[in-house]
């Protein structure tokens, strides 16, 4: 009982102290998505599950403070209405699966429900965190380098031996061993839990950079942005992540082809920027990461399954779990990977035994909100990467346009991976959505600053209507 209350105590100091600045918490939680896992594994394992959920206080803080004790003009719930249509139909059909009876407690359920729906709200937090682009570029800039220490622990890892203090996961040794990869080197996870998340946050880094590379810079920015390209590339090839590798050169391919495509000047321009990057990042691994690269191909070869039947089974296996429970599904966070300790914990009955192997996230959702909650949930997702699409297509600031370019290739790529249930996904996914009513509003900003310039000449302000912030 102690231990409950001494928990619940810390808890609502969380919610509380977040509650003080919505925005220096969302920010705080965009940092803590990278160091939860070193908390996890080596400062505090024995409170590996609480720090887990560490940052959901932190976000239900900023969500109290912005939502019940922010003005109401601020918000701007009123723009793109549709999202917000689709958000609640989902949210609804998702309240309903809460009450599953196949999940055998609604506890359950619950913990499924914050899966899904806890990181949706940031899409209207993030509009409101930046008042102009070089606050988002400095925000960009700043948060990637973090990168450098994350990926100087992966290479240590890569040149320790499995049973290294610094190669373990969250669940210290009662957890899976360590996972190997060709050459009996270790499949490296930096600060993060498991190599799911570290893989996860080199990617989005990439997505990140791609634009920031393009922009001018001082150069120490410049030379930094170039030592964590080579960074990715090299700590890539050491998760022996397939899906990485893929995902990589897929958003490096489709920003490049979709610049070119839509705007050839900005391409060419970016191109003779990314030219050097290219080359460090080639040399990095060729020379330096060379193990790492035969160690990542020779995982490549001993690999039993195929890349093609990856990517293909997820279009595949929803609608054959269909045929389990027809239009109902198996209930809200049914397939989640840490059920069996929140049965223990809280003693709840056991759910109804899902008759087929589950792994893919398409297959998974449509496992527990049947065909009604997997074509909303999907719907929803494809409405927001093609309304990414048009934001970029509308936008005319080369930073802006290419950094919304490469947040939907990134968001197309990712489109299948694991994300309810990958934490470190799920927060980067709504984060970047919100970018959809970020984006449009700093440009707009740009320009009313340049307006201003000559007007205030003349002593004749302009003012800067219908944004966020007021």
């Amino acid at each position: 009982m102690s231990n409950l209350l001494v928990a619940l105590f810390a808890m609502g100091l969380i919610v509380l102290l977040s509650a003080q600045d919505w925005q220096r918490s969302v920010k705080a939680v965009l940092v803590l998505v990278v160091l939860e896992g070193a908390l996890r594994k080596w400062v505090l394992p024995q409170a590996s599950q609480l720090i887990y959920f560490l940052k959901d206080f932190v976000l239900i803080g900023a969500y109290l403070r912005y939502f019940l004790l922010s003005p109401v003009q601020t918000r701007i719930f009123t723009q793109k209405p549709f999202i917000l249509i689709l958000v609640g139909c989902m949210a609804v059909w998702g309240g309903v699966q809460v009450f599953n009876p196949s999940l055998g407690s609604p506890v359950i359920g619950l913990f499924g429900f914050k899966s899904y729906f806890l990181y949706v709200p940031l899409v209207w937090l993030v509009p409101q965190m930046f008042s102009t682009e070089e606050k988002l570029y400095q925000f960009i800039r700043n948060y990637l380098l973090l990168l450098i220490p994350v990926c100087i622990l992966a290479i240590a890892q890569f040149f320790s031996p499995p049973t290294s203090p610094l190669n373990v996961y969250a669940w210290g040794e009662d957890g899976p061993a360590v996972v190997s990869s060709g050459l009996g080197t270790v499949r490296v996870t930096g600060t993060f839990s498991y190599l799911t998340g570290y893989a996860t946050y080199l990617l989005t880094c990439l997505c990140l950079l791609l634009p920031v590379v393009s922009r001018p810079q001082p150069p120490l920015w410049q030379v930094l942005a170039l030592t964590e390209g080579g960074l990715i590339a090299v700590t890539s090839f050491m998760t022996g992540s397939r899906g990485l590798v893929l995902g990589s050169v897929l958003l490096i391919a489709g920003y490049g082809l979709l610049l070119a495509l839509t705007s050839f000047s900005n391409f060419s321009s970016s191109a003779r920027k990314l030219v050097l990057p290219g080359i460090v990042s080639f040399l990095a691994v060729s020379q330096g990461g060379r193990l790492a690269f035969e160690s990542f191909w020779s995982r490549v070869e001993s690999a039993n399954d195929s890349i093609a039947a990856r990517i293909l089974s997820p279009f595949t296996e929803p609608f054959s779990n269909f045929a389990l429970k027809g239009l109902d599904g198996y209930g809200l966070g049914s397939t989640f990977q840490a059920n069996v300790i929140i049965r223990q914990v809280f003693q709840l009955p056991p759910g109804e035994v899902i008759p087929v192997y589950f792994e893919n996230e398409m297959g998974r959702i449509g496992l527990e909100i049947g065909p009604i909650g997997f074509f909303l949930w999907y719907g929803l997702r494809i409405v927001l990467l093609f309304t990414l699409f048009k934001v970029f297509l509308q936008l005319t600031h080369p930073f802006l346009r290419q950094l919304a370019l490469s947040i939907f290739v990134y968001q197309g790529v990712t489109f299948i991976a694991q994300m309810v249930y990958n934490h470190t996904a799920n927060v980067y996914h709504w984060f970047f959505y919100g970018f959809i009513f970020l984006l449009p509003y700093l440009e707009r900003v740009d320009h009313w600053q340049r307006a201003q310039q000559p007007n205030f000449l003349y002593a004749q302000p302009t003012h800067l209507s219908s944004t966020p912030h007021q």
